[in-house]
């Protein structure tokens, strides 16, 4: 049986492409990302009443696709094309070039794997691309995708998940060497990011669905979370014990109409859905 949740907005804070969340353990503050603007968010988490309150932003020239964190507070940034090592003193550093200069698409969604090497896809070409940053270079995973979207693994670290938005797929394959297999499709909406619980089931943002559905290790439907929100983008579970969902939500692509409609569209919301998460691993600068 499926169980359904409702998600509260987590604050007043409205963007228009919010993504990517993530929560530092170490420092107790969540990271997120509103792409089209630039921006990277952090902020603080109300465990007894949801509210996320922003404390600091780290403005980009270009859009900004995804960030991670290191064990030591410094962040790896995925600007438009490059990833940007910014320290803790506010120092940037460029890291890697991902996609050629003045190419017509940019990066997207990232995540650490358990080993702590970064991860990146991009979107708004003909081929896309998912790569993995190591050594300094970026080893390709897949370059034949429509929209590399959400990337997490399974809480053993061996079952990788990942999403191509425009087919409607999400992919699993055994990691860090698998073949890429067709997990479930998702038709009623667009699949976006991802996370996954302890118990090894993955937490999938529907874009045009206003909705994250639980879906088990097989791709079976568990539970659904209703957002006041139609783009929901993506999730994470965050707080001390890992037991609070954090949805990004857009207001990209929403007429007038559909914007007055879901007024709250844009901000990040929170729900508590019975199960926890998974720490989320550090980005090792050495890796």
């Amino acid at each position: 049986m499926t169980s359904f949740f409702t998600a509260q907005p987590g604050g007043t804070g409205a963007y228009f492409l919010g993504e990517g969340p993530v929560w530092d353990a170490a420092r107790e503050r969540l990271l997120w990302v509103d792409i089209m603007a630039g921006d990277v968010h952090e902020g603080r988490l109300d465990t007894t009443t949801g509210e996320i309150r922003t404390v600091t932003t780290w403005s980009f020239e270009q859009s900004v696709g995804a960030v991670a964190v290191a064990e030591t507070g410094d962040l790896l940034v995925a600007e438009k094309e490059t990833l940007t090592h910014v320290k803790n003193d506010g120092t940037r550093t460029h890291l890697a070039r991902v996609l050629p200069e003045g190419a017509p698409n940019r990066l997207n969604d990232g995540a650490v794997d358990p080993a702590g090497r970064f991860l990146v896809g991009s979107l708004g070409g003909d081929r896309e691309i998912l790569v993995r940053f190591e050594n300094g270079d970026c080893t390709t995973i897949d370059d034949d995708l429509t929209l590399s979207n959400g990337l997490a693994w399974s809480p053993a670290g061996d079952r990788f998940y990942s999403v191509d938005t425009m087919s409607h797929t999400v992919y699993a394959r055994d990691y860090p060497a698998g073949a890429r297999s067709e997990l479930f499709r998702v038709t009623d909406g667009h699949p976006d990011g991802l996370c996954v619980d302890a118990e090894g089931n993955l937490w999938l943002a529907v874009w045009g669905g206003g909705r994250v559905e639980c879906r088990s290790p097989a791709g079976e439907l568990i539970a659904v979370v209703d957002v006041d929100a139609p783009h929901t983008s993506s999730a994470a579970f965050a707080g001390p014990d890992l037991d609070i969902l954090v949805i990004t939500t857009a207001t990209q692509d929403l007429s007038p109409a559909g914007l007055a409609e879901h007024p709250l569209s844009g901000r990040l919301f929170t729900a508590r859905v019975g199960v926890t998460g998974l720490p989320t691993p550090y980005w090792n600068p050495a890796l």
